[in-house]
C-alpha cells in the first residue's frame, strides 16, 4: 500500500524521501535496489525494502525504549515509515566491532580481530569523492559540525553500539560493524537517522563456523555469495523474535 504523500524530496540509493502533511515529517519509501562500490554494482532484489523497513522499524523502537533520539516515528505501510524531518550531518560514522572490509585491507589489522573499545570511523558523505575517511582535524577544516556536536556524535553512536551488541548477541548473530547517519530535527536535537538493517550492518551468524555461510549482510551482495535476501529474511525471523511489531503511524 502506497501511503498518500506529497513532492519527492530526495531519492538515494535505497530510499526515497517524500513530503508529509505535515511540515516537520517525511515519509521514507524503502526500495528494493541494490548497490555496492559506490553504485557500481547495482541490482533489483525484490522484497529487499520491506524486509530492511520491518527490520529498522523494530530496531529503532528498541533503540527508542533504552532512551536513544531517532527520527523514527513509526510505520505507514510494510515499505513506508514516517520519520521527523532532519537536516542530515554530511558524516557516515562508522562503529568497527571486528576487523574487516577496507580496515583489513587498509591497514595491518589481521581479519577477525577484536577490537574494544569499537573503532569509531568517519567518513565525508560525497559520492564523488567516494566518501573519503576523515580524520578529526579534516572535519574541524571542513566545518561540518562543531566539536561539541562531534563529541555529541561519538557519544550517541557508542550508546547505540551498547545497545546493539548484546541485542544482537541474544539473538545468534555477531554486529562486527555498521554505518550511521545522523541529523538535526528543527528544535536543533541529535537524531539518529536513516535506517539499521542488513544494509548497513555486518552481521555474522554465531550457529556457522563457516566464513562464507555465516554472512548475514549486503556482503552476500558484494561478494556474489547469493542468498541475499534469504539471509535479509534471516536476520527480520531473528528481530521479530525479540522485538515487538512496529507501531504504525498513519
Amino acid at each position: 500500500m502506497t501511503p498518500d504523500h506529497g513532492d519527492l524530496l530526495y531519492e538515494g540509493k535505497a530510499k526515497r524521501v517524500y513530503a508529509a502533511s505535515q511540515p516537520d515529517r517525511v515519509l521514507v519509501e524503502f526500495k528494493n535496489d541494490a548497490t555496492a562500490f559506490n553504485a557500481q554494482k547495482r541490482a533489483q532484489l525484490a522484497d529487499k525494502g520491506r524486509l530492511n523497513c520491518q527490520i529498522s522499524a523494530r530496531l529503532f523502537e528498541r533503540l527508542e525504549a533504552e532512551g536513544i533520539p531517532t527520527h523514527y516515528l513509526g510505520l505507514a505501510s510494510d515499505t513506508w515509515m514516517v520519520v521527523q524531518r532532519v537536516a542530515i550531518i554530511p558524516l557516515e560514522v562508522v562503529l568497527r566491532n571486528i576487523a574487516t572490509g577496507s580496515l583489513c585491507r587498509e591497514t595491518p589489522i589481521a581479519e577477525g580481530t577484536v577490537i574494544d573499545p569499537a573503532l569509531l570511523d568517519l567518513y565525508y558523505k560525497d559520492d564523488g569523492l567516494g566518501d573519503p575517511l576523515l580524520s578529526e582535524a579534516r572535519v574541524r577544516l571542513l566545518g561540518v559540525v562543531e566539536p561539541e556536536q562531534l563529541s555529541a556524535i561519538e557519544q550517541l553512536a557508542r550508546r547505540v553500539n551498547d545497545v546493539l551488541q548484546p541485542l544482537f548477541a541474544d539473538l545468534d548473530l555477531q554486529l562486527v560493524d555498521f554505518k550511521l547517519e545522523l541529523g538535526f530535527n528543527a528544535a536543533g536535537q541529535l537524531l539518529l537517522a536513516d535506517e539499521i538493517s542488513p544494509d548497513t550492518c555486518r552481521l555474522w551468524d554465531r550457529r556457522s563456523s563457516d566464513a562464507q555461510d555465516r554472512i548475514l549482510d549486503k556482503d552476500r551482495f558484494r561478494q556474489d555469495l547469493g542468498g541475499v535476501m534469504e539471509a535479509y529474511g534471516e536476520v527480520l525471523k531473528r528481530v521479530q523474535a525479540s522485538c515487538a511489531d512496529p507501531r504504525n503511524c498513519m
